[in-house]
C-alpha cells in the first residue's frame, strides 16, 4: 500500500510541474508490476531482436522446478519458444535442480515446458512466426501479485548489425543527457 501511494505521489508531483501527458500513462502501467517478483530476465532478447508485443503466459511446472524458481536459479539466456503439435513450448530455458530435492531424480534442466494460453492469443502467435516470419522470444520469468510463475513473451522482429549500433548510441546520449540534467 506504502509503495502505490508513494507512486501517485510521483505522478501527481510530474503533473504539477508541468511533464508530459503520456509519459505519465506510460508510467501508470507500472503500477501493476510493482508487485510481481522478477526471477530471471532475457537481456540479449532485447538486445537482439526489436520487441513488436508482449504476452503474459503461464508455465507447466514440477514441483522441484518452482523451488528452484523461488531460489532464483534460472537461466533464460539462450532460450526461445517454439510450437510444438498445435501448444507454445519453452525451449533451452534453464531450471537448475535443487540439492535439497529428490537426489536419486535429477530432471533434464533444458526440458521444454509448455506455455499455458488462450486459444486465440495461440492462433495469433502461430499466423505471426509462420505467415509474417517472426520470432517469440521469452523476455522474463516472474511470480505474480498471487504467487504463481509466469513468464513474458513477445513477438520480436530480428535487428541488424547497424540496428544494434543505433541503438547503443541513443542509449549512450540518453545517459549522457541525464547526467548533464543532474549536474
Amino acid at each position: 500500500m506504502f509503495i502505490l501511494i508513494e507512486y501517485f505521489q510521483r505522478v501527481y508531483f510530474r503533473i504539477i510541474h508541468g511533464e508530459l501527458y503520456d509519459i505519465i500513462l506510460q508510467n501508470i502501467d507500472k503500477r501493476t508490476d510493482l508487485a510481481i517478483n522478477i526471477i530471471s530476465q532475457n537481456k540479449k532478447a532485447r538486445h537482439d531482436y526489436e520487441i513488436l508485443e508482449k504476452f503474459k503466459a503461464g508455465i507447466v511446472l514440477s514441483g522441484a522446478e518452482v523451488k528452484a524458481l523461488r531460489a532464483k536459479r534460472a537461466n533464460l539466456a539462450d532460450a526461445f519458444c517454439r510450437f510444438i503439435q498445435g501448444e507454445l513450448h519453452l525451449m533451452n530455458a534453464h531450471i537448475a535442480h535443487l540439492e535439497t530435492a529428490n537426489k536419486y531424480f535429477t530432471p533434464d534442466t533444458r526440458a521444454p515446458r509448455k506455455l499455458l494460453l488462450h486459444k486465440k492469443q495461440l492462433e495469433k502467435l502461430y499466423v505471426k512466426v509462420h505467415k509474417d516470419g517472426l520470432t517469440i522470444v521469452p523476455l522474463m520469468i516472474y511470480f505474480n501479485e498471487r504467487n504463481i510463475a509466469k513468464v513474458s513473451i513477445a513477438i520480436a522482429k530480428g535487428k541488424k548489425l547497424h540496428d544494434k549500433r543505433a541503438d547503443l548510441k541513443a542509449k549512450t546520449l540518453n545517459r549522457e543527457a541525464q547526467q548533464a540534467m543532474k549536474n
